[in-house]
């Protein structure tokens, strides 16, 4: 014979139902979760691939700019030229990599072996002066012609809307 409480069958109807429910809505919040984690690294490394990309385009400028600054051209006398020569930057006034309106950066070639291609670089050079090309050769007297050379700053930079913008800079010295 088999004796049942009567009072055990109505209990535990439904119980397992509010377990199985509670059960699915931690679940439910462990998968956002991990969703949300998920789409936030997703967007990290699309911002580190924008500005590797960002990085060589600058790069890219930044060594055609010491490519033009390797033949020592002659810099205006105020402004800069067409090829992206400026003169000797004014020590009181904003730095031009600085200033929203200076218009005076040249476009370096596009990356042909990039796939995709990033955005070309720009740059500018900025005559700096005669620097000594070896340490102390500036405190002889007479100072020695040969010890001097033309000094350079070359600013590079890669912007594209709404992506990564890298900016570099170079002290570049002709000898």
């Amino acid at each position: 014979m088999n004796i049942q409480p009567h009072f055990l069958g109505r209990r535990e109807q439904g119980i397992s139902l509010l377990v199985v429910l509670v059960l699915l809505l931690i679940m439910t919040l462990l998968g956002l979760a991990i969703l949300r984690g998920t789409m936030l690294e997703e967007r990290m490394a699309g911002n580190m691939y924008d500005r590797s990309l960002a990085f060589q385009a600058a790069e890219s400028a930044l060594r055609e700019g010491e490519l033009i600054a390797a033949a020592a051209p002659a810099a205006p006398s105020s402004g800069c030229n067409a090829a992206g020569v400026c003169s000797e930057p004014d020590v009181t006034g904003t730095e031009r990599w600085l200033d929203a309106a200076f218009d005076g950066w040249a476009d370096a070639p596009e990356l042909a072996d990039a796939t995709p291609a990033p955005p070309p670089g720009q740059y500018f050079i900025e005559y700096m002066g005669l620097s000594p090309t070896w340490p102390g050769c500036d405190r002889q007297v007479p100072v020695a012609a040969l010890c001097l050379a033309p000094s350079y700053r070359i600013t590079a930079r890669s912007t594209a809307a709404d992506r990564a913008t890298v900016i570099l800079q170079s002290n570049f010295v002709v000898e």
